[in-house]
């Protein structure tokens, strides 16, 4: 592997431009006027480097991306989206390796370099979800993980729970959970169920949360009981957690301090309308905040660009956020946050970290996230894919 050295960069983090050597798949040295013979030497004077961009929460199965425009047909209910999606699916040829292909290209080619998706699960489409997105990221220079998401219940849809097994049984990273209360109508049940899958598989537990209000937050005070009661401290994440948006300080601070004592992350996508759970005091009570697109052009929905940097910025903005340091915040939840919700080891700009990198025309890391620039490199595993 050839090595390559970054020229005059500004990597997140320190506070003079530094040279960036990467040797073997790896960030080899980080200082002013690195001399290295023989390295293929790319000039990024004054450009931001930032780490691999984070996707933590998608739906990559069920993307229309590549393919024709398709009009958005579904209601604004959460139930008339579902029924949309189960009605259309099969119609649009959904799921698609070809279109998931197209999207992960997409995604890549704007510095993302890891992506957990939800794939759903259920009687009616087995785990032809799970095998399409395997093909499409077969070769795919971005590391995918699935979550088995039971996208139209488990209690509430028979079957769908012995499917859930079956795709972690085949090598699915995490199993997914759907409205405990809200949808399946037996939190205790459910919650039963989709723990016990990942304490005996040892995977990783992602589950959307949209119940809102009291009811969201007693659900979430019972994911915190049984991560802490199972020992599964940071193999635990809700997704959306609108009722973290929506309750009263006191009782979002009992949270915070719940969620980051058991463990438990939070993702956001700041879609839509939708309450955004309370990044700052989460990230001050030490919960780690990830964030991702949800849907990207799809059956739910018509948005999304596969462009992390941009969807931070949604982030920033729902969340209000107008100084550089609170700004700095959602990119953070897109770059260092994703990386602590999959586990992933050596994400960083330190020597040592693998050499997953991105570089924009930027100065400071505010900046990128307002304007989200054009990427003029990305690098993967020390492998320079788009310059």
């Amino acid at each position: 592997m050839t090595d390559v050295l970054l020229r005059g960069g500004l990597p997140r983090g320190l506070a003079a431009p530094a040279d960036i050597l990467v040797r073997d798949g790896l960030i080899h040295e980080v200082g002013a006027g690195l001399d290295a013979p023989g390295a293929r030497s790319v000039d990024i004077t004054g450009q931001l480097v930032l780490p691999g961009l984070v996707e933590a929460h998608c739906h990559l199965d069920k993307t229309l991306y590549g393919g024709p425009w398709v009009p958005h047909s579904a209601d604004d209910t959460l139930a008339g989206r579902i029924g949309n999606d189960l009605a259309r699916r099969a119609e649009l040829g959904v799921p698609s390796p070809a279109r998931i292909r197209a999207l992960l290209e997409r995604m890549s080619a704007a510095g993302t370099t890891h992506v957990r998706t939800h794939t759903d699960i259920d009687p009616l489409v087995g785990l032809r979800g799970v095998e399409a997105v395997r093909e499409a990221a077969a070769g795919c220079p971005v590391d995918v993980r699935q979550v088995a998401f039971p996208q139209h219940g488990v209690l509430t849809n028979p079957g769908t729970a012995e499917l859930l097994e079956e795709a972690l049984k085949s090598g699915v990273e995490a199993v997914g959970g759907l409205d405990p209360a809200g949808v399946d109508r037996d939190p205790v049940r459910h919650l039963d169920l989709v723990f016990g899958l990942a304490e005996r598989y040892g995977s990783h537990l992602d589950l959307h949360l949209h119940d809102g209000g009291s009811l969201g937050g007693w659900e979430l005070e019972l994911i915190i009981e049984r991560t802490r009661a199972l020992g599964l401290d940071g193999r635990v994440a809700v997704s959306h957690a609108y009722a973290l948006g929506q309750l009263g300080d006191a009782h979002q601070d009992r949270l915070a301090e719940g969620l980051a004592e058991a463990g438990v992350a939070i993702v956001t996508a700041a879609v839509y309308d939708f309450p955004v759970p309370p990044i700052k005091k989460l990230r001050a009570a030490g919960v780690t905040v990830a964030c991702g697109h949800d849907g990207i052009r799809d059956l739910w929905g018509p948005y999304g660009s596969g462009d992390m940097l941009e969807r931070a910025m949604h982030v920033a903005y729902r969340s209000t956020f107008r100084t550089d340091d609170d700004i700095e915040l959602a990119l953070e939840a897109a770059t260092g946050g994703g990386a602590r919700l999959l586990g992933l080891e050596g994400h960083g700009l330190a020597p040592g970290d693998r050499a997953d990198l991105v570089v924009v025309p930027a100065g400071n890391p505010a900046e990128a996230v307002v304007v989200h620039p054009p990427r003029t490199l990305v690098m993967k595993d020390g492998v320079v894919l788009h310059n």
